[in-house]
């Protein structure tokens, strides 16, 4: 992007100490809570800060990731910045995020950043943005207001967020700026971390004076359609790039498409322009991209298929394999991995060559306990509730056992590198032939189907099966896209059920478009 080019070249050239008057380069703190919170699903979670690792750990994680730290890290090194990261915190998705251990780690948080020596210039803040908390709807806007009420101005604040963000005005206010991912599968987080460390050097060196505005449609987008690939997003995506690429005065262009299981005001999808100290022209793209929004509605009417349909037509195809997305029991979207209404349909079919992964310790325990070539016949899945399928009757034999660890060398989705599913266990079930197995690969934890190195380092091969089910919507497409003959989305019922009708939403604008 040229108008990135430029603000780096001038951030290394003014970042030197030189230019401050002072020996020691900029220091940067980086952190943040994250959650993205299914608050349709009644359940508190407490929020716990992530394992203490010393900086160089954490610079060293970051180096070899895709994620908005690894992004941050290397924009550092080439603009004069030192980094250091503080208080990471997060919370499980199924449900909202406890009060009383919010305000806990909220208040470290700011407690290290606010009395730190050397004093901090500048904080990126690495928030979800979908974040729902007891007492706080919009999370992530807390997180925001309280370092900035305890940092004051004009101490910089960038803050980061997912595609699948709920963004609302209170903190486009308390922040600075805001930039979210552009893409979904989330193939781009490293970008946005360049991104953001670029703009915090710029400010802090004093070239750019970044303001924002956000524009909010009356809809949402539903999650089908959230795909930034193909259309009818990836127009506005194309749109966004080329704002930032042709026109010098703006520093980000965000268009999130939302995160429908938060039940708070801000759902939805929104635009948030920042200018370099051009409120008027943030605030007209801001909302001409809005429009371009609105003028989709038309295009996302909800449709996809049962999962008795879906499977009758996938056993039906000509070119395989067909993947079928568990889109109500989507693990990224806060799901808990143990749904079994396709499982159930494949079964109740007889579809042979079929790929199902299930988390369920249980099951996975009297795997072990067979050990590889021993009888299986357990009742699988179906544990965590009664919204994802009853438990399924499957039979079978133990094919391989695993300790569930995998690294994924591409980037993909959310950019991580190292995977950790638990033990692992692969059943050849009921109805397999020597070129056809069903195969059900059983896990200790829910793990997102984000890789294809999930079936692969357990001996499962996905170009030689007929189905796959991946437990996601979009997120698992840049894993199997490659693979895929066609990839189907099913109405699957789950605490990420797509079809917005099947739920209350109690704290929603109204009226809302795919709502109501």
């Amino acid at each position: 992007m040229k108008r990135l080019a430029v603000l780096i070249l001038a951030a290394v050239c003014g970042l030197g100490g030189v230019a401050w008057g002072q020996p020691r380069k900029p220091r940067i703190a980086v952190g943040g809570l994250v959650a993205e919170s299914n608050s349709l699903y009644p359940r508190a979670n407490p929020m716990r800060e992530s394992s203490p690792v010393s900086r160089e750990e954490w610079l060293h994680a970051a180096a070899v990731a895709n994620t908005v730290p690894s992004g941050i890290v290397e924009a550092a090194g080439k603009l004069g910045l030192d980094v250091y990261p503080v208080l990471r915190a997060g919370a499980s998705s199924l449900g909202y995020v406890e009060k009383s251990s919010f305000d806990e780690k909220l208040n470290e948080l700011v407690r290290q950043i606010k009395t730190a020596s050397p004093p901090y210039d500048g904080v990126i803040l690495v928030q979800h943005g979908a974040m729902v908390v007891d007492g706080y709807p919009q999370g992530d806007a807390e997180v925001v207001h309280r370092v900035r009420q305890a940092m004051g101005r004009p101490f910089p604040i960038v803050v980061t967020h997912d595609f699948h963000s709920n963004v609302c005005q209170e903190i486009v206010d308390d922040s600075d700026v805001l930039i979210t991912y552009k893409e979904n599968p989330h193939l781009d987080p490293k970008q946005r971390g360049i991104q953001a460390a670029t703009i915090i050097a710029g400010m802090i060196r004093g070239s750019i004076k970044p303001v924002q505005a956000i524009a909010r449609p009356p809809m949402i987008v539903n999650i089908v359609y959230q795909d930034t690939f193909h259309a009818p997003y990836k127009p506005l995506v194309d749109e966004s790039r080329r704002l930032e690429r042709t026109n010098p005065k703006i520093l980000a262009v965000s268009v999130p498409g939302g995160y429908q299981w938060g039940d708070v005001p801000a759902l939805g999808p929104s635009v948030i322009v920042v200018t370099d100290n051009d409120r008027a022209l943030a605030e007209r793209e801001a909302k001409r991209l809005s429009d371009m929004l609105w003028a989709l509605r038309d295009r996302l009417v909800f449709r996809a298929p049962d999962a008795a349909a879906a499977v009758k037509d996938a056993m039906a195809a000509t070119s395989f394999p067909v993947v079928l997305m568990d889109t109500g029991d989507n693990i990224g979207g806060g799901s808990a991995g143990d749904g079994t209404t396709l499982l159930g349909e494949l079964l109740r079919q007889k579809a042979q060559g079929w790929v199902v992964v299930i988390a369920d310790a249980e099951a996975n325990r009297a795997a072990f306990q067979a050990g590889i070539g021993g009888a299986f016949s357990q009742m699988v899945g179906g544990k965590t509730d009664r919204m994802h399928g009853d438990p399924v009757r499957v039979t079978g034999r133990v094919k391989a056992l695993h300790d569930g660890k995998y690294v994924e060398t591409e980037v993909r989705h959310g950019g991580g590198r190292y995977k950790d599913m638990g033990r692992t266990s692969v059943i050849e079930a009921e109805g397999s032939t020597l070129d056809l197995p069903n195969l059900l690969l059983l896990t200790d934890h829910p793990t997102s189907p984000d890789s294809l190195h999930q079936l692969i380092s357990n001996g499962v091969y996905p170009q030689r099966q007929r189905i796959l089910v991946a437990k996601g919507t979009t997120a698992p497409r840049a894993a199997y896209e490659p693979v895929a003959a066609r990839i189907v989305e099913v109405n699957t019922p789950g605490a990420t059920d797509i079809n917005p009708a099947r739920f209350t939403y109690k704290h929603v604008r109204r009226p809302l478009f795919g709502v109501d």
